[in-house]
């Protein structure tokens, strides 16, 4: 017999295919993971099949949701586009799924995905008007207005990565200048980095003991762990970030009006030494100043779960 309360959810990235059953109360009863195949395709539907199934073996289920980066049709069927996977884009995912094992599965953006969790169970909790903004590799976005996601009219509204910031700024991975992740994203917080480190490596050792003196070697975890040991260096870069950061924050809330801004991505392990300046360059930078609401801004609290308990919940809706 089928249980009604259990979802399957099922993250789909770049190097994992990571699946989990998951209760309604946002409860991950079991995962199973498979790598993600490089040659993309179908060779990827048949491992995402695999998860599931494997996963059915063990737990009668309702619904399937898929989570993925990229732009996804607005009935949730077809990666329109996929930037990180091979030969994905223009596939219907939910019809090759259900040829292949006959389930039927709803396809989401991965950051709507997390904001659905973190609205529902996690940080936005109880809130009807939510944004969250995720930066990591690239600035991820989605927006939950009146409790209901905004998908736009091809399902791919609230990409706020590219909105433009900088008329004929630094050219962005979509072809457009100027765009938001150029300067607020975890990329650019380490180029950003890098280019200090080159200016005055006698205030950067630190960093360079921590990338084994190559520069080039510097990560994002680095930046972090050096400000959170105090470096001036990593310290102000992250402050940066935080403040281009807060500049978005601040041209959206005028947009959407939320009650809380909900920070995802591998950035925001930097915690406060991040959401600190983007409140202030928020605040800062807020038309109508002193008179305009602005919103909280938290931390993500599901981390690496999100994207998979977010699938699974929306599947059943």
């Amino acid at each position: 017999m089928v249980n009604s309360q259990l979802a399957i959810g099922v993250d789909v990235g770049g190097t994992k295919v990571l699946g989990g059953v998951v209760d309604s109360s946002g409860n991950i009863l079991r995962t199973f993971r498979e790598e993600t195949p490089l040659e993309g395709g179908n060779a990827l539907n048949q491992t995402i099949a695999h998860v599931i199934t494997e996963l059915q073996k063990t737990h009668d289920t309702s619904a399937v949701g898929i989570s993925a980066a990229g732009l996804v049709s607005s009935d949730r069927s077809t990666m329109l586009g996929a930037p990180n996977i091979k030969d994905w884009d223009g596939v219907n995912i939910s019809r090759a799924l259900h040829e292949i094992c006959n389930v039927s599965a709803i396809v989401e953006n991965d950051a709507n995905s997390a904001a659905w969790a973190e609205r529902v169970y996690g940080a936005g909790k109880g809130a009807e008007n939510v944004i969250m903004v995720t930066v990591g590799t690239g600035i991820g976005g989605a927006a939950i207005v009146e409790g209901q996601l905004l998908r736009g009219a091809n399902g791919t509204g609230a990409e706020f990565g590219h909105m433009r910031v900088i008329p004929d700024g630094e050219i962005c991975g979509c072809g457009i200048r100027g765009c938001f992740e150029r300067y607020a994203s975890g990329t650019a917080l380490v180029i950003r980095t890098r280019e200090a480190i080159t200016k005055n490596p006698e205030a950067a050792k630190a960093l360079l003991s921590l990338c084994g003196g190559n520069p080039e070697a510097l990560i994002g975890n680095h930046i972090t762990k050096a400000a959170q040991d105090g470096d001036p260096l990593a310290i102000s870069a992250l402050e940066i970030a935080g403040d281009w950061l807060g500049a978005g924050i601040a041209t959206l809330s005028m947009l959407f009006d939320p009650a809380i801004v909900v920070i995802g991505g591998g950035v925001g392990d930097a915690g406060e030494l991040l959401l600190g300046p983007a409140r202030r360059g928020m605040e800062r930078l807020m038309p109508f100043s002193g008179k305009h609401p602005v919103p909280e801004i938290v931390l993500a609290k599901l981390g690496n779960d999100a994207g998979l308990v977010g699938a699974a919940d929306l599947s059943r809706i």
